[in-house]
């Protein structure tokens, strides 16, 4: 023995800047060379939503009661240049997402959904399936630099265009799409070969700024004879210059998707260090509409790490007029459920935490092209899972408007909320609780 022996030791500890998933990742780059792909959004802690809460009505403020009195959810989207605004029962919509990433069982799913609640759901890059559009009352089709699957004929069997300038977990970045998930199907929409590597581009090829992008609206509007509404979608960075340029442009509607906002593959790298949070862009964006006196005539829809109807009610609180969710609406199909946990842990991760989507083996069946993982995923059911959500998170919406004596869940404002944190209460304009100090502006206590 050591003379040393009954001296008590310091417990291990990890470095916080060097932590196990550090150090895991400097190991595998190490052994590879290669950088990390996933799918999923941000995993690291930013500033949300969950650093707000509302000031229910008190003595200063009148409730709504709950079964006598009502509390409208619709939204109407489209209003400023569109024939045919599109007319939605709740303002929680389905966002992008491609067949080719997701199996067409989960594409109809999405439909389904979407449609028995009255919402809107999106094709994705890719293109339109007929699966997607039969069960889509209302179906909004991405118009991407790839121009995947892109032609005429399906634009105008859309009810709106959404033109994709960047997504919030890669703003400024392209998406992936790797070879063992091109199949015959997905490589014949796409004019792609099948089994090969696919990047798309990270900007579309022929324009080059907002002054062009006013010249492919108008070449859009003109294809679908001025019917349908369409969408400018930016991934959050400087959200007050990009939406002021997208209603310069011509926009109808446009779409801000924050730094927590899914993608089906893309590098590690740039999901966790490039963009910024959702609670951080809506504010400027509310601001730019507002300077240019858009707010409400141009619509604003807003995702990123929507979870609930309290999500869905402050984002609107703080100016936008509609929410969508991607990974949400994943999670209530199916996604990561826990039955799977045996064939999650033979993929050397665990139910809940699964993100290799650009693999193509999803026991789920809902990101893979493998014919016998995606018949596990029956559309009827998961469809009427996925409406069930929608209804709760619309229905918690309603439940927050009537306690702020709001007789329209676009009635919350700024005014209803305050924020936890000093991080929180400076990106959404809202007070400190227990103060009147918004960081950032004069005056407060």
């Amino acid at each position: 023995m050591t003379a040393h022996s009954n001296v008590p030791r310091t417990p291990p500890r990890f470095s916080a800047t060097f932590d196990p998933a550090t150090l895991a990742e400097i190991r595998r780059a190490a052994a590879t060379g290669i950088y990390d792909i996933r799918g999923g959004g941000t995993k690291r802690k930013v500033p949300h939503f969950d650093d707000l809460l509302f000031l229910g009505a008190s003595m200063s403020r009148y409730p709504l009661e709950g079964y006598r009195e009502k509390c409208g959810t619709e939204v109407v989207l489209g209003t400023r240049f569109a024939k045919k605004p599109i007319t939605l029962k709740t303002p929680v919509t389905i966002a992008g997402m491609s067949f080719g990433a997701l199996s067409a069982q989960a594409k109809e799913a999405l439909g389904r959904g979407a449609t028995t609640v009255g919402t809107s759901t999106t094709t994705g890059d890719g293109g339109m399936t007929p699966e997607e559009r039969g069960q889509s009352q209302t179906l909004v089709y991405q118009y991407l630099p790839s121009r995947y699957g892109m032609n005429p004929v399906d634009l105008r069997k859309a009810d709106a265009i959404e033109i994709v300038i960047g997504q919030g977990a890669k703003p400024g970045g392209g998406g992936m799409l790797l070879g063992q998930k091109i199949s015959d199907r997905v490589a014949a929409m796409r004019n792609l070969p099948k089994g090969i590597d696919q990047r798309s581009a990270c900007r579309h090829p022929d324009w080059t700024g907002p002054d062009d992008l006013e010249i492919k609206i108008e070449e859009l509007r003109e294809i679908t004879d001025w019917e349908k509404p369409i969408y400018v979608k930016v991934g959050a960075s400087r959200p007050y210059y990009d939406i002021a340029l997208a209603v310069k442009a011509g926009a109808d509607v446009v779409v801000l998707d924050g730094m927590q906002g899914g993608t089906a593959a893309t590098q590690d790298v740039f999901i966790e260090n490039v963009g910024i949070p959702i609670l951080a862009a809506i504010r400027p964006a509310v601001q730019a509409l507002q300077d240019l006196g858009m707010h409400r005539k141009v619509q604003l829809i807003v995702s990123g790490g929507i979870r609930s109807g309290a999500d869905v009610a402050k984002a609107l609180a703080l100016g936008a007029d509609a929410v969508a969710i991607g990974t949400a609406a994943l999670v209530a199909l199916g996604d990561n459920d826990p039955q799977y946990e045996d064939e999650y842990q033979a993929l050397g991760t665990t139910a809940g935490a699964y993100d290799d989507w650009h693999e193509g083996l999803d026991p789920a069946g809902i990101t893979t092209q493998d014919p016998v993982l995606a018949a596990r995923l029956d559309p009827v059911k998961a469809g009427h899972r996925l409406a069930n959500y929608l209804s709760v998170m619309t229905l918690e919406a309603q439940t927050i408007a009537r306690a702020c004596g709001k007789s329209h869940v676009h009635n919350l404002e700024p005014e209803d909320l305050v924020a936890l944190t000093v991080e929180a209460a400076a990106m959404a304009g809202v007070p400190l609780a227990g103060t009147s100090w918004i960081p950032g502006r004069s005056g407060g206590y």
